[in-house]
């Protein structure tokens, strides 16, 4: 059963249409990511699905006392007026629960008084029934998990609302959404302003949700652990793809060929019938000729109108009566006009002509350091061992924001000294360094005006390479102040292209681009013959690329001589090593400590061991589970069976996440044990 259709749903702005003809539904347990490029309309159909918009054409169905919220990109006015903290401001999800709490120790305080009697007590039964029920004995724990979960330490839950950034907000905003458990969730960016711990809780929690969720997110590897349907937004409406991210792109590959090759082929027998039209319009075959002509009009007007679908699987004679077509409506001339003005089918995104090649290198390494010390004067931000970086590998720089990300690549680039150690480059290396926040750009440049400044070139030619980076007509002429940050992300793509670079030092190339962006310069990187250094929250390019991960934590960088995949696997053997430390730590607790005064009874003893027993069992379980899918997963991509891992992945996914719960109650249970020993 579907929680909300849409029927035919339009936007217009006078007479621009920002989409039309959206037609779509939401299942009561469906979990949907919305992509498309940038200004394409996403969230103006979220605030028309979430009942806070009108559209100017269609219909929005919701199901009958369904609950929906709405988590914006930006929420800094959503608590105006409230004058609560933090963990008030969670209590009040939870008022009718604290009422029905609060008539129970009316009752219990009665009940111990001597007003003692059946009639009461079964009332209090009942309320309590009910009270546990609607999750009266762990909405407490619930909040605790939830603000924890979302980066908000406890020194940090009394703080006033009205003392939080707008990304605090926003964070607060969503715990109280996820809190009050709506029937469907819609979010806008909602990773926006959590860092990757907090991010990784949030697919966890969505991954298990209950409802329905419509989200819209740049974050790739967040979209493929927690949706199982992709709608593709375009200014013409929605196409659905099964699957997570990763089998949408496969889908929508193979749907674009399709399209291409019945494209190609209608285009072939169309140039056929006029070629025989032009042959005989004038000779004995006339009449077959015009009968011919009649047809293919009617045909090109229905592909102009609608799309070579919508001629497909039709007769002609329905094609004549819905277009009410005479056939002299037009000439041979005019059907050959309308024949070259086809477009090819849509379906790939804008593509970024980025070309960047790597120039000359000699030898093999591109970077070493050793007894690194990185930060400014005074002020120490991590000590690295050995660092050793060889080329047309990448390595991956990952960790919290504010770690020293960005400084140890001013320092690489000698715009800072170490405070210990020595950065050693290689041989005939040529730097190409994208920054984060663009600072090389001139704010008082127009886009034009910067491209001429970083190299002479003829004012045509600067253009039309402007115009590969998607910068057209009067956008060239646009301040650099003035852009949006995607725009000065892709500018300053375009100048990096024109350098020529074989080591690229990257920070946070994906921050603000959309989808179709982050997904041709992903390509671009892929094909790539030089070294990268990337620091980057996007894990999805992480996993792409990364041939090394240097981890970055607690004022420590170590490095990691694998991919991505493995440096989570490898994390994943760290937990479960002390996982083992603790147990033995518990048994040595146990030899050792035979008169505990807090030692639990024999009971409590035997039910502890039983459930720590019992954790371990359900750990090894998942374990094999999860090594059973990867070799079935193996197996599915050497047979390039999508729709099999597709199911496997979303499958891989949730054990993992079951994994970590699982060793997580494992550790707490064996930290009980020892305690209590």
């Amino acid at each position: 059963m579907a929680i909300l259709t849409t029927n035919n749903l339009g936007q217009s702005f006078g007479a621009f249409d920002l989409f039309q003809g959206i037609t779509v539904s939401i299942p009561n347990d469906g979990k949907v990511g919305l992509v498309g490029p940038n200004g394409v309309g996403k969230t103006t159909l979220l605030l028309i699905l979430a009942g806070l918009a009108a559209p100017t054409a269609g219909q929005v169905h919701r199901a009958r006392s369904a609950r929906l919220a709405y988590l914006p990109q930006e929420s800094a006015a959503a608590f105006a007026g409230h004058d609560n903290n933090i963990y008030d401001e969670m209590l009040s999800v939870f008022g009718r629960l604290r009422e029905q709490e609060a008539r129970l120790r009316q009752m219990e305080e009665k009940m111990a008084g001597g007003a003692f009697s059946d009639q009461l007590f079964e009332r209090y039964s009942a309320a309590q029934v009910e009270f546990e029920l609607a999750g009266g004995y762990d909405y407490e724990v619930r909040i605790q998990q939830t603000l924890s979960g979302l980066g908000f330490d406890r020194d940090q839950w009394q703080m006033p609302l009205d003392h939080l950034s707008g990304g605090q907000k926003t964070r607060v905003l969503l715990a109280r959404l996820l809190l009050e458990k709506p029937e469907l969730l819609i979010l806008d960016e909602p990773t926006n302003h959590l860092d990757i711990q907090a991010v990784e809780w949030l697919e966890n929690t969505l991954a298990r949700w209950e409802g329905a969720v419509l989200v819209v997110s740049h974050d790739r590897y967040f979209l493929d652990r927690v949706v199982n349907v992709i709608w593709e937004m375009s200014p013409g409406g929605i196409e659905e793809y099964r699957g997570n991210y990763s089998a949408y792109l496969h889908q929508r590959q193979e749907r674009w060929e399709r399209r291409q090759q019945e494209f190609a082929a209608f285009q072939a027998r169309i140039e056929k019938e006029l070629d025989y039209i032009r042959r005989n319009i004038a000779s004995q075959r006339t009449q077959m000729a015009k009968g011919k002509l009649k047809r293919i009009t009617r045909e090109l007007k229905a592909v102009e109108a609608g799309g070579l679908q919508a001629v497909k699987g039709k007769r002609w004679s329905r094609i004549a009566d819905e277009l009410d077509i005479s056939g002299d409506d037009w000439g041979v001339a005019d059907a050959t006009a309308h024949f070259k003005a086809l477009q090819p089918p849509a379906g790939r995104p804008p593509q970024l002509n980025v070309n960047l090649r790597a120039g000359h290198r000699s030898g093999n390494i591109v970077l070493r350091a050793a007894d690194l010390e990185v930060g400014y004067p005074g002020t120490s931000l991590f000590t690295a061992d050995d660092i050793e970086l060889r080329r047309q590998e990448c390595a991956a720089l990952i960790g919290p924001n504010g770690a020293g990300k960005t400084t140890f690549l001013r320092t690489i680039l000698g715009d800072l000294s170490p405070l210990a150690g020595e950065v050693q480059l290689g041989a005939s290396l040529k730097l190409g360094y994208f920054a984060q926040a663009h600072e090389e750009l001139n704010p008082h440049n127009t886009v034009l005006e910067e491209l001429l400044n970083h190299e002479n070139m003829p004012l045509g030619d600067a253009r039309s390479y402007l115009a590969q980076y998607l910068f057209r007509g009067d956008d060239v002429f646009k301040p650099i102040h003035q852009l949006s940050g995607g725009e000065r992300g892709r500018l300053a793509l375009a100048l990096l292209a024109r350098e020529d670079a074989n080591f690229l030092l990257l920070d946070e190339p994906t921050n603000h681009l959309d989808i179709p962006a982050q997904e041709v310069l992903q390509s671009v990187l892929e094909q790539f013959q030089g070294t990268i250094l990337l620091v980057s929250h996007d894990r999805y390019l992480v996993d792409r690329l990364a041939s090394q991960i240097w981890d970055l934590q607690e004022d420590r960088l170590e490095v990691f001589g694998g991919n991505y995949q493995a440096f989570l696997q490898a994390r994943r053997q760290e937990k479960e090593e002390a996982r083992e430390v603790a147990a033995a730590v518990a048994s040595t607790g146990q030899a050792q400590d035979g008169n505990n005064g807090n030692r639990l009874s024999k009971n409590e003893a035997r039910k502890l061991r039983e459930a720590v027993r019992q954790a371990e069992a359900d750990v090894a379980a998942a374990e094999l589970r999860l090594e059973e899918l990867s070799q079935a997963l193996q197996t599915a991509t050497a047979a390039e069976d999508v729709d099999k891992i597709q199911s496997l992945s979303i499958e891989y996914a949730a054990i993992e996440r079951q994994l970590e719960q699982l060793i997580k109650k494992w550790e707490e249970l064996a930290h009980e044990q020892a305690v209590a020993r």
